[in-house]
C-alpha cells in the first residue's frame, strides 16, 4: 500500500497520452516522456546501430517527437510505439548515409582498387566476411520491412500491435513478416547458434 500524496507533492502524472497532449501547450511536460522512454529507446538503437550512433539518434527520435508532437493522435495509438516507429525512420536515414558515404569512399578509391591484385580484393573480402557474425549476415539478408520488424519485436520486445502501431502497417502485416524474417534467419543459420558460433546441441 502506499502512502497518500503529502500536501505540497505534484499530482501523480497521467497516462502518456494526456501528457502529451498537454506538453502542446505546455511543452516542459514532455520531459516526463523523455524521462520514461529515453533509456528504452536508447538500448534499442544501439543494438542496431551501435552506442555511438544511439547517442545521436537516441536525441534525434525525442527532437523530432518534441517537434511533431502536436501531430500525435491519441486515439490511433499509444506514445511507446509511437516513439519506435520515430526511430526505425532515423535508423533507415542513417543507414542510406551510411550507404552513401561508402559509395563516395568507393569511388574514391576506385584507382587504389585497380592497382591491388585480385587476391588483396578476395582476401579483404573474405576478412570482412569472417568479422561479421552468422547473424548479421542473417539481418543483412531480409527486407528492410522484415528486418525492422524482427527488431522491434526481438530486440525493443514490442508486441504485434505496438509494431503495427511504429511501422504504420496492419498487425497482420507484422505477423507475417516476422514469420517470413524467422524462417529467412533460420535457414541462413542453419544448426549454429548466433550467440556463440557453435552448432546448437
Amino acid at each position: 500500500m502506499t502512502a497518500p500524496p503529502e500536501v505540497g507533492d505534484p499530482p501523480r502524472e497521467t497516462d502518456d497520452a494526456t501528457v502529451m497532449s498537454e506538453s502542446v501547450r505546455r511543452p516542459e511536460r514532455f520531459a516526463i516522456l523523455y524521462d520514461r522512454y529515453f533509456e528504452e529507446i536508447y538500448r534499442y538503437l544501439a543494438a542496431r546501430l551501435g552506442t555511438e550512433a544511439a547517442d545521436d539518434l537516441a536525441a534525434e527520435t525525442f527532437l523530432v517527437a518534441f517537434r511533431k508532437r502536436h501531430t500525435f493522435d491519441a486515439e490511433r495509438g499509444a506514445v511507446r510505439p509511437w516513439l519506435y516507429g520515430i526511430a526505425t525512420n532515423l535508423v533507415a536515414g542513417h543507414r542510406r548515409g551510411l550507404v552513401r558515404m561508402l559509395a563516395a569512399f568507393r569511388r574514391a578509391l576506385a584507382h587504389d582498387a585497380i592497382e591491388a591484385g585480385p587476391e588483396d580484393r578476395v582476401t579483404g573480402r573474405v576478412d570482412a566476411a569472417s568479422v561479421r557474425g552468422p547473424l548479421s549476415k542473417a539481418l543483412a539478408g531480409l527486407s528492410a520491412g522484415d528486418r525492422d520488424v524482427l527488431l522491434l519485436v526481438a530486440v525493443a520486445g514490442l508486441s504485434y500491435e505496438e509494431a503495427a502501431e511504429s511501422l504504420d502497417i496492419p498487425a497482420g502485416t507484422v505477423a507475417s513478416r516476422l514469420n517470413r524474417a524467422r524462417k529467412r534467419v533460420r535457414a541462413v543459420l542453419g544448426d549454429v547458434n548466433p550467440m556463440n558460433g557453435d552448432a546448437d546441441e
